[in-house]
């Protein structure tokens, strides 16, 4: 018996820039993406089922597995290549076979979302030590996000990098909530903020309480 699986979110990600497809591919178990492709991921609940909607995109369409992980309480998946329409029929055939349609997803809930400017050299060591990204300089100015479902962190991230020279220190899409830390000039991050923040509002799908 197949269990009801309700959609969390769901996106395209069209063209991976440097430093989030370097991110993510230092950080996955899976086919290491590059900049250029284009990426699909999924979230879902149960979390299990992603293993039989990965079977369904694999089996179909020419992409490979970049992410299959099962939290406590939700499963995420992604898969990429070059070919941007075999990555989003991958998207539709998973979609299907889960019978869900992207727009069941539940919409972005910013939970945090902050610029600190001319960031104190010992903080920015201090995160440092946990990036999973690119560095942190004493005075940049820091942005950090925080934003549930998780998955729609990818999203912010990646437009972020394509509006702005910004470095992407951290990003975090598992579990339930997602985060995001960039650096850069007053400038740069202002610019940054502004396009994750257009991304994020132009998402459609079910009301998010915040606690879903």
């Amino acid at each position: 018996m197949s269990p009801t699986i309700e959609l969390r979110g769901a996106l395209v990600i069209d063209e991976m820039q440097p430093q989030f497809a370097a991110v993510v591919a230092a950080n996955t178990d899976g086919f290491f993406p590059v900049a250029g492709e284009t990426a699909f991921w999924l979230e879902v609940r149960p979390g299990i089922v992603v293993n039989r909607l990965m079977d369904v995109a694999l089996k179909s369409c020419d992409v490979k597995p970049g992410a299959l992980i099962t939290e406590r309480s939700y499963g995420t998946l992604e898969v990429h290549g070059p070919d941007q329409g075999q990555v989003r029929e991958a998207g539709r055939r998973m979609l299907a076979a889960a019978g869900v349609r992207a727009e069941d997803g539940l919409k972005p809930n910013v939970m945090t979302d902050e610029i600190i400017r001319a960031i104190d050299d010992h903080q920015a060591m201090m995160i440092n030590k946990s990036r999973a990204g690119m560095l942190v300089l004493g005075r940049d100015t820091l942005y950090t996000l925080e934003v549930n479902p998780a998955v729609w962190v990818l999203l912010a991230a990646n437009e972020a990098e394509k509006a702005a020279p910004i470095r992407l220190v951290g990003l975090g899409n598992n579990g339930a909530v997602g985060r995001l830390r960039l650096a850069g000039t007053d400038a740069a991050i202002e610019a940054a903020v502004a396009a994750v923040q257009r991304a994020l509002l132009g998402v459609g799908g079910r009301e998010n309480r915040g606690n879903d």
